[in-house]
């Protein structure tokens, strides 16, 4: 089992050390998650961007070799267009180093961005030239057993203050999709 290890550039580390990777990807798969797009997910991805008013939306996996969205909502156009007219596509992977979600994951805690360009950290990430990503807010899906299997967030293209109802939003909308994995996975139902 492997994972990407974290790249520094110069003195700043941009993606953190995943030391919990193996014992997640492992629980992952023991719940049949992270291996397809799950229909339930991306419902739950959109009704999350709409409670946010976000054009994004995740439901976000850290897998072998980077991440995985089982979940999520992107908008129909792409909102940063490249010199021949064309965007980049959000597709359900991305590298570990592209977002915020494995800071999340390597914090266990909720991660408010407000306006990434603020933070030398952040400001450098792909997402923000490739989607135009200026807001973030993310929560970690902590499970009963206590492993972060990925994370639920959203992302805007403007600055914006998510404040305290934003981070109570995502934190319980977490906990709200952990507790129905979970049960899911006891029944032997889908989501």
């Amino acid at each position: 089992m492997s994972y990407d290890p974290p790249r520094p550039a110069g003195r700043l580390l941009l993606t953190p050390e995943d030391r919990e990777a193996p014992a997640r990807v492992d629980r992952l798969r023991r719940l049949g998650l992270a291996e397809r797009p799950d229909p339930a997910l991306d419902s739950f991805a959109a009704h999350l961007a709409g409670l946010a008013e976000a054009p994004y939306a995740m439901v976000n996996f850290l897998v072998d070799g980077g991440q995985f969205f089982a979940g999520l909502r992107v908008p129909d156009r792409p909102r940063v267009a490249r010199g021949d007219g064309t965007g980049p596509e959000f597709g359900r992977a991305q590298p570990r180093d592209h977002g915020f979600c494995p800071h999340v994951v390597a914090r266990r805690r909720a991660l408010v961005l407000e306006d990434v360009r603020d933070y030398p950290r952040f400001a450098g990430n792909p997402v923000v030239d490739e989607f135009g990503i200026r807001s973030y807010l993310g929560a970690p899906l902590t499970d009963s057993t206590d492993t972060v299997l990925g994370t639920v967030s959203v992302a805007d293209v403007r600055p914006r203050s998510w404040g305290t109802e934003g981070l109570a939003t995502i934190k319980s909308a977490a906990a709200d999709l952990v507790r129905r994995i979970e049960r899911s996975a006891e029944d032997g139902l889908p989501l």
